[in-house]
């Protein structure tokens, strides 16, 4: 009882992570508008965000990894390239170039398409399996649609206005919000195209999780964009206004989005990604539009409408789908294994199980090594008399 206990709070912790995430996502959303409201340029905002998540995440990694990091090779280094390029600079890039051709909330509906573009990336690399004549596959179909359905209708639907409280704080003023000329196709075309490098990104760090711990991965991804972006700012931010840092909001902001959005976030974001795959963590991104809905209906006198409301029930629905097929996959998938081996000890040739190089011992505590480990010694176990 008390194992299977065990087994449930583990599968638990990348769905609470994922979670946590989404809510710090929410966080970033606003330090965003902070800084654009202040006058900074996006690219600046990227560029001094990768650069404090650099900063931070570099010595995490350093004291934590550096007694079992593996050799750094040509691959992993193309790897964090990649990574870089589609999720730090490209991403983002195209992303804030969207925002200022068309609506807010039409890009925000269109990064609803990532759970798809990831799942059919996914199934091209063979990183996520999909079998739609069972039950795990048909609620993880079911699961990503049901979440991007109930995004659409959070963000299309209105219907009756719901009032949460009778005061509210606007955190932006209204004389700092600057007009921008709008472009609907063009600007539909950058931010479907933002979701693909998005979902691209999901890809290659998942690949990238099973060959170099997180924190190195993470410090190499953020290092390698804050270059990439350092050039792009260059050449498209020529105002020295917009490069200025002060004690202030700005300060606060590019701080935030750094250490929290651009460090721990993305670290999280591996760790997930390692542990139930990448269409398992881009199924929580529908869930970051609940937060910034009732975030904006307190802090932004954004009202808070009935079609919020009902889209917010489909997308934790959705959720449980995906979460209820990917743990099905996960105990079907245990229990074959444990069975084979028990297979191989009354054998007799059970071998012990294969030990990755140069992983740590404490970042592996947690993760898929660690659960073979910990079925050895069952099974060793397995010829004893049971007392339960």
């Amino acid at each position: 009882m008390a194992r299977n206990v065990c087994f449930i709070s583990e599968e638990l912790k990348p769905a609470v992570v994922m979670v946590i995430v989404q809510v710090a996502s929410t966080g970033s959303n606003f330090m965003y508008k902070i800084a654009m409201a202040n006058g900074m340029g996006i690219q600046t905002i990227i560029l001094y965000k990768l650069l404090f998540a650099t900063v931070f995440m570099a010595p995490i990694a350093f004291f934590t990894e550096r007694n079992c990091r593996p050799r750094f090779t040509w691959m992993i280094a193309l790897d964090g390239f990649l990574s870089a390029l589609f999720g730090a600079t490209l991403g983002n890039y195209l992303y804030a170039k969207s925002l200022s051709l068309t609506s807010a909330t039409f890009v925000t509906a269109m990064f609803n398409l990532i759970p798809g573009f990831t799942l059919v990336l996914a199934l091209i690399f063979r990183l996520e399996k999909l079998d739609v004549r069972n039950s795990a596959g048909k609620a993880k179909v079911l699961g990503t649609v049901l979440g991007s359905g109930g995004a659409m209708i959070l963000t299309f639907v209105k219907g009756k206005k719901i009032k949460i409280l009778s005061q509210h704080v606007d955190i932006i003023p209204l004389h700092n919000h600057a007009s921008v000329p709008s472009n609907n196709v063009v600007g539909s075309l950058l931010a479907l195209l933002s979701c693909l490098s998005f979902a691209i990104w999901l890809v290659i760090q998942t690949k990238m999780s099973h060959s170099y711990p997180c924190y190195s991965s993470t410090a190499v991804m953020c290092f390698t964009g804050s270059i990439l972006t350092g050039v792009l700012a260059i050449c498209t931010e020529r105002e020295l206004s917009s490069w200025m840092l002060g004690w202030d909001c700005r300060l606060l902001a590019v701080a935030y989005l750094g250490i929290v959005s651009s460090g721990l976030c993305v670290a999280a974001v591996f760790w997930s990604s390692m542990m139930k795959g990448p269409l398992f963590v881009s199924s929580f991104s529908p869930l970051g539009l609940v937060f910034t809905a009732l975030a904006g209906s307190l802090f932004l006198k954004e009202e808070l409408c009935l079609g919020s409301l009902i889209g917010s029930i489909i997308i934790t629905i959705g959720l449980c789908f995906v979460i209820w097929g990917k743990g099905k996959e996960a105990t079907a998938s245990q229990d074959g294994e444990t069975e084979s081996r028990r297979d191989e000890v009354t054998d007799g040739s059970q071998a012990a199980p294969p030990i990755v190089p140069g992983q740590c011992t404490d970042y592996l505590t947690n993760g898929v090594h660690q659960q073979f480990k910990h079925e050895h010694v069952l099974q060793a176990q397995s010829s004893l008399p049971r007392i339960d």
